[in-house]
């Protein structure tokens, strides 16, 4: 999937693209992580959710939200897409009480 520095060395031959390509594997590593937290914690939250236990979800949904924000405000995913699974996750923690 991801595609590494030594098949894009071999594409590229200006120096100014070679250095991209070396950022880019960089960038694309710290996107992946990114990218693998956001669905850890979602998952989380679903799960405790799951179990019904309102005060594990509450708990961890508190601690996702600054995550999901952090992954929109570095541009992984839209703004619009955080906010609507931060409200879908916060419309199962309500709906335990409920």
């Amino acid at each position: 999937m991801a595609t590494t520095s030594k098949a894009k060395k071999k594409t590229v031959r200006i120096a100014s693209g070679l250095k991209r390509a070396r950022q880019d594997v960089k960038l694309n590593a710290a996107n992946t992580a990114l990218r693998s937290k956001f669905r850890t914690v979602i998952k989380n939250v679903q799960k405790a959710v799951a179990a019904g236990d309102k005060a594990k979800a509450t708990e961890l949904f508190k601690s996702a939200q600054p995550v999901i924000d952090s992954i929109a405000d570095k541009g992984l995913f839209q703004k619009n897409k955080a906010a609507r699974h931060k409200s879908r996750l916060a419309a199962k923690v309500k709906a335990l009480s409920a």
